[in-house]
């Protein structure tokens, strides 16, 4: 029996090769895409939250993943009428995300897919997380070499949704927009890949289906 992985890579392997010569260049978001610390970050926020004595809306935080975790506390503050320091909340989550990073593991079937095409296109990961953590993440699953460029929070453009990030990216890479495809499994990603004009996948369709 085919293993799920090798299933969910070779369809995204086959959707990416019916597009020909179209796509020049790949671009993957990096939580819950190519790493799998969804449940970390989660944990992180409820740590955080608890911290704070505020209410841990879990929903709420895990629809807005992939948007930049200051503005992530602007949603909540303005849904819930609360006034939450977003810098000392992000802070207190990190501190618990890096204390606890180990625990994260790769999305094998995105992971490969990014070895696979290593070297053939250029490659390169927009995230809505800061810059330590993402690096982090990539050095502790030993993937960051694959990267050609590799765009965090911490870049002064503007966080998904805005396409800007995503534009930066293919300047960065000398490739047009409209030759670049997006691998996501957030829906601010997903819109901001298709403001940018860019392809997109939304991965969570791959492994809705098994």
């Amino acid at each position: 029996m085919i293993s799920t992985d090798k299933y969910i890579f070779d369809q995204i392997k086959n959707n990416i090769s019916s597009y020909n010569s179209e796509i020049k260049s790949l671009i993957f978001d990096c939580d819950g895409t190519l790493v799998d610390s969804m449940p970390l970050h989660m944990k992180a926020w409820e740590n955080a939250f608890n911290e704070f004595g505020e209410y841990y809306d879990r929903e709420l935080l895990y629809s807005l993943k992939g948007m930049k975790e200051t503005e992530i506390i602007d949603v909540y503050n303005s849904k819930h009428g609360r006034s939450i320091n977003k810098e000392k909340i992000v802070i207190a989550k990190h501190k618990y995300f890096m204390n606890n990073i180990d625990s994260v593991k790769p999305i094998k079937s995105i992971v490969e897919i990014a070895e696979y095409y290593y070297k053939k296109i250029p490659l390169a990961v927009v995230s809505g997380s800061v810059k330590n953590i993402v690096h982090a993440e990539l050095n502790v699953l030993k993937i960051f070499h694959l990267f050609n460029h590799i765009l965090t929070a911490d870049d002064p453009f503007k966080p998904k949704p805005s396409p800007e990030v995503f534009i930066a990216a293919a300047n960065m890479m000398k490739i047009k927009p409209e030759n670049c495809l997006v691998l996501e499994d957030g829906d601010a990603g997903l819109e901001a890949a298709s403001k940018a004009g860019m392809m997109e996948i939304d991965i969570r369709e791959y492994f809705e289906k098994r």
